[in-house]
């Protein structure tokens, strides 16, 4: 209750000192007299202040009897009696006529001024021994160290989360000038719109969460920490991290600013925004935002955020801005990217005026190449080159496993969002390992073992069976009457338990009844049985379709005895489980028309000196009749002819009901 907060001490030269509490509300009815001042003699004067920096003010009582009387609070104001408590007294030489806190050291602590009638003392705040503020400050900067820590790693959570959603990706279809497609993957968000919103919220998040709190705590009152926290935090990427990344440039190398206009629009921003601060702060109103002037405030972030989009996306003003034009050396097309106005200086070192551009010819449009299709074109050559590199560094290595360092070596070099190096760098400080080098070795161990590795769990688990669809694709034609599906058995050492095992069918695409036949049952695994087969009938129409596919699902895993008898199976060493794959697709390939034919692999990658390659051609949407497919060999950016590879050309012939 507010009214409950003010209270008053009378002090008396005659009568015991009395605390009145409450006094808004419950006036002088309820006196709280203050225990042993009646003994003392006269109380000349008094002060209420917080001695022992607790936080809670304690009553400070002078006398004529020249002592000096500290009483302390110990309950509430329902209380008895004693509800106040005396802590502490000391005598002076003289009777004591005033008191005053006053920080007399500029210290930050205050010193009690006490007036006697024989002169004037200053009693100083008890400070801790030299080993006692060594010992608080190695816990204090231990604790600091342990909630930094702690805060960084919920923060880079919370980053981890906001890199998912910017990298998030689509396929797209590029048609090249020549009339040529090639497909590739995007990222949704744009970098610049993500790098202004999700990402600087991410990894700005502890200095917003810490300014709320003080601002709420303080009743909307500025404190000390969060608007300098704010202030501060951008001041520092805007000099210092510029700076480190300026410096950080190795001698004799240059850097250049990918997109120069979003950086000349962000920069132009954020200075205005210290200028807006200093307007709203010191001159429009000195010491006071008001509501217009946040609302305001905050619509500039979206115009910052629109300004930086349509500068990346080159709009408004972009079409005013000069361009140079080249041919590319490879498409010959020709290029306009921004560039500087040429000077005199500049013509005349070159020797004259830039050469005129080629003319085009009629009807003949060589538009320059789109973002999407640079950015295929620079991965692809990044990759190739990094190849090529690893393939005469280790000629020994087999084409996979080159294949699987240039992709991390690509992975390593390419562009990366401030969120990474945030994680990155809390990571490496709390030992937790690189991200890069962790995520090569969850792919090592996803990827099939080699010959000779061992599987952990097999070691861990031998006495376990293991039961599992083996292959777990199939392909039938509409017309074969039924496919016949394979599940096997990976004995356990020393087992002799039946199992049981039930399937059933799913539909995809395909459904029961009008494509395939339901069918669910059980396999029955005895002793020393490792393979199981089971039919799935196919109907068949006269009725053209698209490919369809279908599920066959294992469930319900059951261990027995010899005998037949069921078990029970215990969870921390069970003695049969289902393992992945658990569920088959079968797809049905329809046989009333005679095809749709193309290459199994949209790219195949061979070693130079393999000699030769294969490449399998397959039929799908139907498989009717006897086909002549022609082939030849194009050029790309390997020659023919003998240079790069041999040409060839030539029939491929599909016999009815052939589909590879």
């Amino acid at each position: 209750d507010p009214e409950d907060s003010w209270s008053l001490l009378v002090s008396s030269a005659l009568e015991a000192a009395v605390v009145y509490p409450g006094i808004l509300r419950r006036g002088l009815s309820l006196p709280r007299p203050l225990p042993g001042s009646r003994g003392s003699d006269s109380v000349l004067c008094a002060k209420v202040t917080d001695v022992d920096l607790d936080g809670r003010p304690e009553i400070l009582l002078g006398t004529y009897g020249q002592e000096l009387l500290c009483y302390k609070h110990s309950g509430d104001n329902s209380g008895g009696f004693g509800q106040f408590r005396p802590l502490w007294s000391r005598r002076f030489p003289s009777p004591l006529l005033a008191l005053e806190p006053l920080d007399l050291t500029g210290d930050g602590l205050e010193e009690l001024a006490v007036v006697c009638l024989g002169g004037l003392h200053v009693l100083q705040p008890d400070e801790p021994a030299a080993g006692d503020k060594a010992a608080r400050a190695i816990v204090y900067f231990v604790a600091m160290m342990y909630l930094f820590l702690g805060v960084s790693i919920i923060a880079d959570r919370f980053m981890a989360s906001i890199e998912v959603i910017t990298s998030r990706e689509k396929e797209i279809t590029v048609t090249k000038a020549n009339g040529e497609t090639s497909v590739g993957t995007v990222r949704i968000w744009n970098e610049t719109v993500s790098n202004l919103t999700l990402m600087a919220l991410g990894s700005s998040a502890p200095e917003i969460l810490l300014s709320l709190i003080e601002v709420c705590g303080h009743r909307f009152q500025a404190g000390e920490l969060g608007p300098g926290t704010i202030v501060g935090s951008a001041a520092f990427n805007m000099f210092v991290v510029i700076a480190v990344c300026v410096y950080a440039i190795p001698a004799g190398e240059s850097r250049r600013i990918k997109h120069l206009r979003v950086f000349f629009v962000t920069a132009s921003w954020s200075i205005f925004a210290y200028i807006w601060l200093y307007l709203i702060l010191a001159v429009i109103t000195p010491g006071v935002v008001q509501v217009w002037e946040a609302f305001l405030t905050l619509l500039f972030f979206p115009a910052c955020v629109v300004f930086a989009w349509a500068a990346d996306k080159r709009l408004l003003f972009y079409k005013y801005v000069y361009k140079r034009y080249r041919a590319d050396p490879r498409s010959g097309i020709i290029i306009g990217t921004e560039a500087e106005r040429p000077t005199p200086k500049d013509l005349e070192a070159d020797g004259g005026f830039p050469p005129a551009l080629p003319e085009a010819e009629p009807g003949v449009v060589s538009p320059s190449p789109t973002p999407e299709e640079k950015e295929l074109d620079e991965s692809r050559r990044e990759v190739i080159q990094i190849l090529k590199d690893l393939k005469q560094k280790h000629p020994e290595k087999e084409l996979e496993q080159l294949m699987d360092a240039a992709n991390y070596m690509a992975l390593v070099h390419q562009q990366k969002s401030r969120a990474f190096y945030r994680i990155q760098a809390t990571r490496l400080m709390t030992g937790a390992g690189n991200v890069l080098k962790k995520h090569a070795a969850e792919a090592a161990r996803r990827s099939p073992a080699l010959p000779g590795e061992e599987d952990e769990d097999d070691e861990e688990d031998e006495a376990c069976s293991r039961i599992f669809f083996e292959p777990c694709l199939y392909h039938c034609l509409e017309n074969c009457g039924s496919v016949t599906l394979a599940v096997a058995c990976q004995q356990g050492l020393g087992a002799n338990q039946t199992f049981y095992v039930d399937f059933r069918t799913e539909d995809g695409s395909a459904k029961a009844g009008s494509d395939y036949e339901y069918s669910e049952g059980t396999l029955i695994f005895k002793p020393g049985e490792t393979r199981k087969e089971l039919a799935i009938g196919i109907i068949d129409d006269d009725i053209f379709e698209e490919d369809e596919h279908f599920f066959v699902r294992l469930l319900n895993l059951r261990v027995g005895d010899a005998e037949g008898m069921f078990e029970a199976d215990s969870e921390d060493h069970p003695k049969g489980k289902l393992v992945a794959p658990l569920v088959a697709t079968v797809t049905i390939l329809d046989d009333d028309h005679a095809g749709i034919f193309g290459f199994r692999e949209r790219s195949v990658r061979v070693s130079e000196c393999q000699g030769h390659v294969e490449v399998t051609v397959v039929r799908s949407s139907g498989a009717r009749g006897t086909v002549m497919v022609p082939f030849r060999t194009v050029e790309g950016t390997a020659r023919g002819g003998g240079v790069d590879y041999e040409d060839a050309s030539g029939e491929l012939e599909f016999r009815n009901d052939e589909t590879a």
